[in-house]
């Protein structure tokens, strides 16, 4: 167990470089079981997720070559189809291993996938979507995929699940004839690994949007790829940063279209940046005020599926708002557990009415001090760092190790731009 013990009101700035997205990795090592050939990936976020997954595909007998943020993976000696209980159990991407070694080797059997714990996430999506190319899907204490004839389909998935989204792509790309996947996923991290997989041969058409055609070849080749930049990670650094005033450089920034989808919700809590090509620069001191609606109504800020505000950015926003002036509704649509971490915001100081599950309403500024919490999950940890960092006094947060899951060495790369915080394990 570690803790990080972080002394507020001190000002973030500096220049910050983000990692590669942790969402978009996840899927590209599971990827490396389609081919025999290496698979080379750049960029690699040194976070928990990504090294549970590795150990997951090193247990299979996928040779594992690990070099900094460059990971080299070779699954010609895979040899086992039955991944281990307790790594599957650590994370959510575990599920994306069932597509592609059913569609290549015939079989898989998983034990239901770890992850964070902020609500009901459900399967049936994977399910409904391999069922649809041949899979067969046998469930209870753990889940037994069996390849039958592997053949494309016309499939419409009941939600726009990304995960759901990944796990049919990849498989389909081995199926035979053409797959069409309607109200597809179409977030930044299903671009990046449908490019990795065009790399490696694949035929894939449409990405970007919510209609994939994918035209199955009877093998795929090696690649190297580059992991694109992590979106969420640089919403939640510039977070940080405008909540404590600080002045913020990123480097190697996110594309332009994921950066636009972040502006508009951030400009309603009176926060602007200026991009000057790959550099996104924050000024300091902006003042921090909520944008009413038209007619002086107060507005509402909610998440959804791309390119809507991701729901991975929300805890970090409800913390930023109370640092705002004025008053903002957030409507959490996706999980309905994901809001329960402003309960410890409330203890800090923060003005917050909780309606519901889903919706909170943030009044502020608030003046918030400094106590004693523990991280729920990765983004509301983020969150409570946040909040430490805008907080009076000294706080400390346990169960620290949660937030490296999706965050590499946040507490180093938060001093580098002027955080007190200190890491205790």
């Amino acid at each position: 167990m570690a803790r990080l013990v972080i002394q507020g009101q001190r000002r973030l700035s500096g220049v910050f470089r983000p990692v590669g997205n942790k969402n978009a990795v996840l899927p590209m090592l599971a990827a490396a079981v389609l081919t025999d050939a290496a698979v080379t990936l750049h960029n690699v976020p040194l976070i928990l997720d990504v090294q549970t997954m590795l150990e997951l595909l090193a247990s299979l007998g996928v040779t594992v070559q690990s070099s900094g943020a460059t990971v080299t993976l070779c699954a010609a000696g895979l040899r086992r189809r039955h991944l281990d209980r307790d790594l599957c159990h650590r994370v959510r991407s575990s599920i994306l291993l069932a597509g592609p070694l059913a569609a290549r080797y015939g079989r898989a059997v998983l034990h239901p996938p770890g992850g964070d714990v902020i609500g009901r996430r459900r399967l049936d999506a994977h399910f409904a979507g391999l069922r649809a190319l041949g899979i067969s899907v046998e469930g209870g204490q753990y889940y037994t995929f069996r390849r039958r004839q592997l053949r494309g389909a016309e499939i419409l998935l009941d939600e726009a699940s990304v995960t759901a989204t990944e796990s049919v792509l990849m498989a389909a790309c081995l199926a035979q004839g053409t797959t069409t996947v309607f109200n597809a996923a179409c977030e930044p991290h299903v671009l990046d690994l449908g490019q990795l997989l065009l790399r490696m041969g694949a035929r894939i058409q449409g990405l970007g949007t919510n209609r994939l055609t994918i035209d199955g070849v009877a093998a795929l080749a090696g690649a190297t790829h580059t992991v694109g930049p992590d979106h969420v990670e640089i919403g939640s650094v510039l977070a940080a940063a405008a909540a404590t005033r600080g002045e913020l450089t990123v480097e190697g920034a996110a594309a332009p279209a994921a950066l636009s989808v972040l502006a508009r919700t951030f400009q309603r809590l009176g926060v602007a940046w200026a991009c000057e090509g790959e550099r996104l620069v924050l000024p300091a001191k902006q003042a921090l005020r909520i944008l009413r609606d038209q007619g002086s109504a107060i507005p509402k800020i909610e998440d959804g599926p791309w390119p809507a505000f991701p729901s991975d950015l929300m805890s970090v926003m409800i913390v930023l708002a109370t640092q705002a002036r004025g008053t903002v509704l957030f409507f959490e649509k996706m999980f309905e557990s994901r809001m329960y971490f402003v309960d410890r915001l409330i203890e800090m100081g923060a003005h917050i009415i909780q309606c519901d599950p889903h919706r909170v309403v943030v009044a502020g500024p608030s003046r918030l001090h400094g106590i004693h919490l523990s991280g729920p999950d990765i983004r509301a940890g983020m969150g409570l760092i946040i909040s430490a960092l805008c907080a009076k006094g000294p706080s400390v947060i346990e169960n620290a190790q949660v937030i490296d899951r999706g965050y590499e060495q946040i507490d180093a790369r938060l001093r580098a731009l002027g955080a007190d915080i200190v890491r205790e394990d």
